[in-house]
């Protein structure tokens, strides 16, 4: 999804796909390598193959998004599955949803 900069430079902000939404959008959250420790919106994810420079990730919590398929450009990494059922878990919590089984 754009950055919310909007200025003209064509970059992705890189987000978690969470879950799908229907046969054409998923529902996302945004991830950051701007350190956010001790934020409470924010979990911290470590790094991984979705960002080439072995950056240290956040997770942002505070918003979900809905974004489209035909808007995504790429796929960066999948994320290991402990990693994504702890942060489903608290998305759960959150927004009171059904955890994860």
């Amino acid at each position: 999804m754009p950055y919310a900069e909007n200025d003209g430079r064509g970059k992705d902000r890189p987000v978690l796909v969470i879950a799908r939404r229907d046969a054409r959008s998923a529902y996302a959250v945004k991830l950051t390598s701007k350190r956010h420790d001790g934020d409470q919106e924010y979990l911290p994810l470590g790094s991984g193959a979705w960002d080439g420079s072995g950056r240290s990730s956040w997770v942002d919590l505070d918003q979900v998004y809905i974004v489209f398929d035909t808007g995504m450009r790429r796929e960066a990494a999948a994320l290991d599955r402990r990693s994504f059922q702890r942060i489903a878990v608290e998305l759960a919590r959150r927004y009171g949803w059904q955890p994860p089984s």
